[in-house]
């Protein structure tokens, strides 16, 4: 399989000559598949594209004489492309070959004669559904003859939805204090790992906190306010083995494990009462987007629930403590019909070249309080950045204008209260245009993010660096939208649509029949109930929460009945369920510890509807550390091609761009090995691809917005090698980034500030903890934090090395306040070297022994 694991499938001897092979995969990707007959080997591979679809072919026993088959379009397919396999009729004797193909649309059928016992056949279907492939040899169906094959619509894409819960212990303390929002918790593990935690009060009105578990032994809880311990801080608690989780001891039940039905709730259950304490995650993917549900129940259960929107195959990952289920993954089969889907089509028109010396101008639509609270500034090629002219053009449009002084692609920067508009950071090219084509299209605005049914919701596309081309736009879900298009003549238009219900919608945008970035959009169009309008937010603060801190703010029923509840959503992608308490005076309180630098969303919603303003984005992070995709480029002869089997390379400069999670994908025929380093400017990004074609290189810095230029089209060239094939394959790479500066002069330094690293660090100061610095296991996670608070400003470098080579993997994550965790994974038993140092020097300890057993 892709990831490395290996099954076994299921043989069946025909009694005719031929055995049957079944192979149920969990995977996409290629699987390569090992024959052996008689003792040799005979070498197969198969591509799998839909999770828990089986596939099968068959094996002829040597020069058996009959008639076989084998491709994967015996298996599936996608409308309009050519679905093909293989007939095998060597020594098979005289007798008429015969072929066809039934199934929803007339497929019309091609056959190549290989001239070497085996014909190439190719069908062409126009219409989603399954086919049967009918192979006769001689009046006779060969074996498996008809095959049944899944043809799919030409833009079906799995989607995946996913929600992490947490199970966790609750633990009374022994504290006076009233106040909740005056304490602060953090709790210290036997390895030395500390991390903040959360003080809640118990349903026995007591004061304690929740935490989950991970080693045995006992744990120091430091309770303080302002800064100082209270009384009886810190405490100790005891942790004993049947605490800690074990997902082997989950059970899971119901029938939404099985199968469901579309636009009605499938439920299903989870067990953990005799699994210790661990976190719950929780995964679907799927044709559709579903909004995962999950409550306790009074038997001590959780009960999951979501509503699927598109028939076909869903997959359910359940893990606990990490780790997957006993079933887990779970396939459903999801019936019934599908959603509603309209769309429009419209020409665009190359725009006009723009000139040194010119006005050039970049309009928008930004719904707010006025052009006040909006910046914009334009970097030239060179590197130059000066401020723009924004000019208001009423009814919340605005236009960004500027006077370029070089030919080349410039950068424009658009920010509104500080955070980057929809679309910022936007190219402009001054002069000649380079290639155009999907991936230079942009879109943005409310109407991608977020809607209310019944209301018009917008949003803008810039199709000017695309060129000439058809623009056509879809809007698919429960109800019919109306869609109106408004062509601005300068390289952009707005888009308005309105849908009467509300739920999950899906927006797709195509330029020349290709989905432009980041298309599909998925939109959640709620209805705000009488009951949910009448609740209020109060307290938030909006921006420059601090990360590992805990942050809260005041939900205000206004007297309202009914359930509060609350999601996060961090930059990299994930949910996390806030955690609400009631409090007096018909309030509620809503807390979360951000873990990420960036903006994070917040979901509130009131008996299932989202209250007025939700969801809310809220600022981590200080503003001067905060990851700016605006501040990153990217450079490299590895962005504009390369050739199959040589490994091509490109620089990602962070460089004052704040710190962040980088996002590097790869989208093209073949799977590439991908290798990211560190270095004085940035990531250093290094991949191999193994077949000719061309390939889309996404780049994305501290939450889903693209750098500039993003995607970047690289053309491969050369033979196809063993491992590519003509299947479309994503590599990715994410990396935590740390700040780095520029100086004058091109020196670059990699720290907390911009000061120097050798007047002011003390490397004898750095203080490391935790149980990966005397010992770990195969195959997990180990890890130890380095507290360099007090050592000044440098670069922290860890290395790990094994018995013969160094370790393939070790993660270093700054958790604030210069405080590091690092994560390292070994494959060997033996005896390992761990080094730590804060800039040229050994900290205290390192060299550290690591004994593998």
């Amino acid at each position: 399989m892709p990831s490395g694991k290996t099954s076994r499938p299921h043989i069946t001897d025909n009694k005719d000559g031929t055995i049957t092979i079944k192979y149920q995969p969990t995977e996409r990707g290629l699987h390569e598949m090992d024959i052996k007959y008689d003792g040799n080997h005979i070498p197969g591979q198969l591509s799998v594209l839909y999770d828990g679809s089986p596939l099968q072919f068959f094996v002829d026993a040597v020069n058996s004489g009959v008639v076989t088959a084998y491709g994967p379009g015996l298996s599936y397919g996608m409308v309009n492309r050519a679905a093909t396999f293989t007939v095998v009729t060597k020594n098979a004797g005289e007798g008429g070959l015969s072929l066809a193909v039934e199934g929803p649309s007339k497929a019309e059928i091609t056959c190549k004669d290989n001239k070497d016992g085996t014909c190439t056949v190719s069908y062409l279907p126009t219409a989603p559904g399954d086919y049967n492939i009918i192979v006769k040899f001689d009046n006779k169906h060969i074996p498996g003859s008809p095959f049944t094959a899944k043809i799919t619509g030409d833009d079906t894409i799995t989607r995946t939805s996913q929600l992490n819960v947490g199970t966790a212990a609750d633990v009374s303390l022994k504290i006076a204090e009233t106040d909740l929002s005056s304490l602060t918790a953090s709790i210290r593990a036997p390895s030395g790992n500390e991390e903040p935690c959360l003080l809640k009060r118990l349903p026995n009105r007591h004061l304690g906190i929740s935490f989950t578990p991970k080693e045995v032994g006992e744990h120091e809880v430091s309770v303080r306010k302002n800064g100082m311990h209270v009384a009886n801080s810190p405490f100790k608690i005891m942790v004993g083995q049947s605490e800690i989780g074990e997902a082997s001891r989950v059970k899971a039940f119901g029938k939404g494990l099985v199968e469901a039905h579309t636009f009605e709730m499938a439920e299903f259950f989870v067990d953990t009462r005799n699994a210790g304490y661990g976190g719950l995650a929780l995964s679907i993917e799927g044709p559709s987007k579903v909004d995962i549900n999950c409550e306790d129940v009074e038997d001590g259960t959780c009960r999951v629930t979501y509503c699927p929107t598109e028939p076909g195959s869903y997959i359910v990952n359940i893990k606990f403590a990490e780790k997957h289920i006993p079933g887990s993954p779970f396939t459903v089969k999801v019936t019934g019909e599908g959603r509603i889907k309209e769309s429009i089509t419209r020409k665009r028109q190359a725009s006009s070249i723009a000139s040194v010396g010119s006005t050039c101008g970049l309009n928008l639509k930004i719904p707010g309080d006025g052009s006040q609270a909006m910046t914009a500034q334009v970097t030239s090629p060179s590197g130059k950045t000066v401020d723009a002219d924004i000019v208001d053009g009423g009814s919340s449009t605005y236009s960004v204008r500027f006077i370029p002084q070089e030919i080349g692609p410039h950068t424009v920067n658009v920010k509104y209260r500080g955070q980057h508009v929809p679309g910022s950071p936007f190219q402009f090219t001054v002069g000649p245009m380079g290639e155009g084509g999907a991936h230079k299209v942009r879109a943005g605005g409310p109407g991608l993010e977020r809607g209310v049914a019944g209301a018009p919701s917008e949003f803008s596309i810039w199709t000017r660096e695309a060129g000439a081309g058809g623009l056509s736009i879809a809007v698919e879900g429960p109800s019919k939208a109306e869609i109106s298009f408004e062509d601005r003549k300068d390289g952009s238009c707005g888009v308005s649509y309105v849908v009467k219900e509300p739920g999950d919608y899906e927006v797709s945008i195509k330029f020349n029949n290709e989905h432009i970035p980041d298309s599909p959009f998925i939109v959640p169009i709620a209805t705000l109930s009488d009951e949910a309008r009448r609740l209020t937010v109060t307290s938030l603060q909006e921006k420059d929460l601090k990360v590992n801190q805990e942050a809260s703010f005041m939900v205000q029923r206004n007297g309202a009945r009914g359930a509060v509840d609350a999601k996060v959503h961090t930059p990299s992608g994930s949910s996390e369920e806030c955690y609400v308490s009631d409090l007096d005076g018909d309030k509620s309180a809503i807390r979360f510890i951000p873990r990420e630098n960036g903006v994070h969303s917040i979901d509130v919603k009131f008996n299932g509807c989202h209250i007025p303003g939700s969801p809310f984005n809220v600022r981590v992070g200080d503003p001067g550390l905060i990851a700016d995709p605006g501040m990153v480029t990217a450079h490299g002869a590895g962005l504009l091609g390369g050739t199959t089997g040589v490994p091509s390379e490109f620089v990602v400069n962070t460089c004052n761009a704040g710190s962040g999670a980088l996002s590097v994908n790869i989208d093209g025929p073949s799977k590439v090995k991908m290798d990211c380093r560190e270095c004085p400017e940035g990531y250093r990004i290094t991949y191999t691809p193994m077949a000719p074609g061309n390939y889309l290189i996404t780049i994305k810095y501290g939450g889903p917005q693209h750098i500039v230029g993003s995607p970047f089209k690289a053309k491969i060239t050369g033979a196809r090698l063993s491992g590519g094939h003509s299947l479309h394959e994503t590599s990715s790479v994410l990396v935590e980034t740390v700040t780095k500066t520029s100086k004058v002069g091109g020196a670059y330094s990699s720290s907390s500030s911009a000061t120097s690293a050798k007047l002011t660090c003390d490397a004898s100061k750095v203080v490391c903890r935790g149980a990966g610095l005397s010992k770990a296991l195969v195959g997990q996670k180990n890890n130890f934090t380095v507290d360099c608070s007090k050592a000044g400003t440098n670069m922290l470098m860890v290395g790990v090395h094994g018995p013969l080579a160094p370790c393939e993997e070790v993660y270093v994550k700054h958790m604030g306040n210069k405080l590091y965790n690092v994560t390292y994974t070994v494959k060997d038993k033996g005896s390992y070297t761990v080094i730590v140092k804060w800039g040229d020097d050994n900290v205290p300890g390192s060299p550290y022994k690591v004994t593998v057993p």
